[in-house]
């Protein structure tokens, strides 16, 4: 019997019906799958109130831990011979209660020399994110075989629109009944079965090499070369910002998120369309290397700093 661990943190559903989905065409009388939700001591709300949703900036980038409920000793003694790792994007970078797991003892305890598959939901930027999973699990002795992102596929400032009505509406509906729903599509949930497959047929046979190969060829990851820039400006404008937010207390603190709030907005409809026409005007000189990132960021290897 091969045992899988799915671990999650699913603030609004979508990405624990992702992992369900995907589960389901792995489970049977040759696998035995266990789930492991991520619970912080100081539950995050949902819906959001704007001044949580911006105030959880800061510790979210600069990757501040926050205490979390202790996993269950059942989980913790058994060995694993998968871990399915489910996490959302905040703010360019895990989750606060994923980064915080995985930054944990437990994690050491659940990842070491364990293979591990990441599956995460976002509205479009996910890379940066990736790139700070991978390296914690490189820290936690684990060994990324897979990984699986869905997005939003609408346009990007209609998923801006859309994700802040069901974020701080808290329902995934269609914003005044004319726009799509937020989030990953239900179509796009419901298919998420597909990537259980090749999973199976992995962890059956201990074989993982081949593995990302054959997820990807079942739509598991898809880039837009675009957002590669975007994301790393993000993150490197994203970095003055918290070191700056962290700072502050109390007032002051309230004052510079609501500064922080409209650089934002001013970000997202301004400065994104001109790093998007600056990418259009330099896509052929910078073709091979566009090319050469997209084939690393579709891949499950690590880069060296």
């Amino acid at each position: 019997m091969k045992e899988v661990l799915i671990i999650y943190y699913s603030q609004t559903g979508q990405l624990f019906d992702i992992l369900q989905n995907v589960a389901s065409t792995i489970s049977d009388e040759k696998v035995n799958i266990s789930y492991c939700e991520i619970i912080p001591k100081k539950k995050f709300p949902f819906p959001w109130k704007q001044e949580e949703f911006y105030g959880a900036f800061p510790e979210t980038f600069l990757q501040i831990p926050t205490p979390l409920e202790a996993i269950s000793a059942e989980i913790l003694q058994k060995k694993y011979d998968l871990v399915i790792l489910g996490y959302t994007t905040w703010y360019l970078t895990p989750s606060i209660p994923i980064n915080s797991f995985l930054k944990s003892e437990e994690a050491k305890l659940l990842l070491a020399n364990t293979p591990v598959i990441t599956v995460s939901a976002s509205r479009n930027m996910w890379i940066m994110a990736q790139e700070k999973v991978k390296k914690l699990l490189v820290v936690n002795n684990a060994k990324l075989v897979g990984n699986i992102a869905l997005v939003d596929r609408n346009m990007n400032h209609i998923s801006v629109i859309t994700i802040v009505h069901w974020l701080i509406g808290g329902k995934k509906t269609k914003m005044l009944g004319i726009f799509p729903k937020p989030g990953v599509s239900d179509k796009d949930i419901a298919a998420a079965s597909r990537f259980g497959v090749p999973i199976k047929e992995a962890l059956l046979q201990n074989e993982y090499s081949n593995l990302q190969q054959n997820l990807l060829e079942v739509g598991a990851v898809k880039i837009d070369p675009s957002l590669i820039a975007t994301d790393i400006r993000g993150n490197v404008v994203f970095t003055k910002w918290a070191n700056h937010l962290i700072k502050k207390e109390g007032e002051e603190r309230k004052k510079w998120l609501v500064y922080f709030k409209y650089y934002l907005l001013f970000a997202i409809w301004l400065i994104a369309p001109i790093v998007f026409i600056v990418f259009l005007l330099t896509y052929i000189p910078m073709y091979r290397k566009i090319q050469r990132d997209k084939a690393y960021y579709l891949s499950v290897a690590l880069k060296q700093d």
